[in-house]
C-alpha cells in the first residue's frame, strides 16, 4: 500500500478514483466500514466541488500516524475562483449547486479534522483528517 497518493481531479471518474484510493488505504489501516463510508463521502463532496467550481484540481491522500493512532489525511486543492463568502458556505442548508447536499459544514462533521483556506481568484485548499477508531 502506498502511503501517499495523488489523484488529478478533472471529471466525476477522478472523484471515484480518489474515493477508491482512500478506501483502500483506510481499509489497510483497519477503519470500520462506517468510517470508510464517512471518509469516501467527505472526499466526494470536496472533490465534486473542484469539478463544479474550479474545473480541475488535485486530491492528495496520505497515511498519517500521531499519538499512537493511524489516519488518512486528505488535501484537496484547486486554483479556481475561491469561495467568496466562507461564513455563508459553512452554514447548514447553503447550496449553490447540485452536490450531495452536505456542503462544507456536512463534510466537516464527517471527519475528525477540517481546515479550509481560500482566496478570491486564487483557489481553495481543504484539509481533512479521519482517524481510525481501532
Amino acid at each position: 500500500m502506498a502511503d501517499d497518493v495523488r489523484v488529478a481531479i478533472r471529471t466525476d471518474a477522478d472523484v471515484v478514483t480518489a474515493r477508491q484510493e482512500a478506501r483502500a488505504m483506510a481499509s489497510e489501516l483497519g477503519f470500520t466500514s462506517t468510517d470508510l463510508t464517512l471518509l469516501a463521502t467527505a472526499i466526494s463532496e470536496v472533490a465534486r466541488n473542484v469539478t463544479t467550481y474550479a474545473g480541475e484540481g488535485e486530491v492528495e491522500l496520505r497515511v498519517v500516524h500521531e499519538r499512537g493512532r493511524d489516519g488518512i489525511e486528505v488535501v484537496c486543492r484547486d486554483e479556481g475562483p475561491g469561495i467568496a463568502n466562507v461564513e455563508l458556505a459553512m452554514q447548514d442548508g447553503y447550496t449553490t449547486g447540485n452536490g450531495l447536499g452536505l456542503g462544507l459544514p456536512g463534510t466537516r462533521r464527517l471527519v475528525d479534522e477540517f481546515e479550509l483556506q481560500t482566496a478570491s481568484g486564487q483557489g481553495t485548499r481543504i484539509r481533512l483528517v479521519k482517524w481510525s477508531r481501532t
